[in-house]
């Protein structure tokens, strides 16, 4: 019996003939299964989608209540079977509800991860090893260049800079699903009880995290805040809203950026961010191939990413292994920013005299 009887690539997505089913399929399809609720992964209009709790929640709060014919919740250990495939849910550690979805039939299992990183991270559960024949990884970060340091080290950057400079507002980008939250929870493990400023496309996922009991200090939206009350304040915003246009009535704005790609120095400077800080949702090179080890597969697929460097550092340690050449992955959830933003509107900046925000 072959793995590609079970799950293999198509244009739609990763498709299984067993049991006529898509895994974070790129295009509506009749049957999905979805890791997480990042928008290159989880997309509207399947007819049927099977997830966690979270992620289906996540799902509706941004595409809305309809985003499929039909939905059903599977938890983390719980098993559902679809034309006699098994498929069970095991924590990603890559955000809120994220998924490996283990893949059994006639004997045969295979781990779909989606996106996962093994790093700690307090606004989810983390990775867990599942042991399988052939493991589906991402490669987002799959170059040894990439070392990924310890995200409360890079907290810490950020909080010295705001003691630094206490006359400077400290616009943070992150993205608004996973990194967003995640940052805010780190900020507050790291002893920092001050206030902590939204833009608004943040508002409706970061108050789903705290309903689903992650706290996350006293957040207030950034809009109705006096201008000379954001003095060595923290404001979280998605990168794409980080512009000059938006950010010119801050006081004498710190612009910082969390994500794994800040390692680039390149990256940095190209987006005029003065503060880069390291800090990834995704896996190391490091994470990577240690994830990999820890399932003790015989066979690893690569979807996306530096797919060539981990299929050959998976051929060195004796393992079968091939890129997918997955289309429709993004390398953040980039898309997904742009749609966030658009859908809060024109966010105002803060204005001289105007009254304070209320807390979320």
């Amino acid at each position: 019996m072959r793995p590609e009887d079970l799950l293999c690539p198509s244009p739609k997505g990763l498709y299984s003939p067993a049991g006529d089913f898509y895994v974070d399929p790129v295009r509506a399809v009749d049957r999905a299964v979805i890791t997480h609720g990042h928008s290159d992964h989880a997309r509207r209009g399947h007819g049927k989608v099977l997830a966690t709790r979270e992620t289906l929640d996540i799902m509706a709060l941004r595409y809305g209540p309809d985003f499929a014919g039909e939905t059903q919740a599977i938890a983390y250990g719980e098993s559902v079977e679809i034309n006699g495939v098994r498929i069970t849910a095991h924590p990603a550690g890559h955000v809120l509800g994220s998924a490996q979805m283990a893949l059994d039939w006639r004997g045969l299992t295979i781990v779909a991860s989606g996106d996962y990183k093994d790093a700690r991270d307090p606004t989810c559960a983390p990775f867990v090893p599942v042991k399988c024949h052939v493991f589906i990884s991402e490669a987002t970060f799959g170059l040894p260049v990439f070392r990924h340091p310890d995200a409360a080290d890079e907290t810490a950057k950020l909080l010295r800079s705001v003691a630094l400079f206490p006359e400077r507002a400290h616009i943070l980008g992150a993205y608004s699903l996973g990194k967003a939250q995640r940052m805010m929870a780190l900020i507050r493990q790291a002893g920092h009880t001050a206030p902590l400023y939204m833009h608004g496309a943040l508002t409706e996922i970061t108050a789903y995290y705290e309903a689903q009991g992650i706290a996350l200090g006293p957040v207030a939206h950034v809009t109705k805040m006096a201008k000379a009350k954001l003095a060595g304040a923290i404001v979280i915003a998605p990168p794409m809203a980080i512009t000059d246009l938006w950010t010119r009535n801050f006081p004498d704005p710190v612009t910082a950026f969390a994500s794994g790609w800040m390692r680039v120095r390149a990256r940095a400077r190209q987006r005029g961010i003065e503060l880069p800080l390291v800090v990834s949702d995704h896996a190391d090179w490091d994470g990577l191939t240690a994830s990999v080890t820890a399932t003790g597969c015989e066979e690893l697929w690569v979807t996306h990413g530096a797919e060539d460097a981990l299929v050959h550092w998976a051929q060195t340690q004796g393992l079968k292994a091939k890129p997918l050449h997955m289309v429709g992955y993004a390398e953040e959830d980039e898309a997904a920013e742009g749609e966030a933003v658009a859908t809060a509107g024109p966010e105002a900046p803060p204005q001289d005299g105007a009254p304070e925000g209320t807390a979320s």
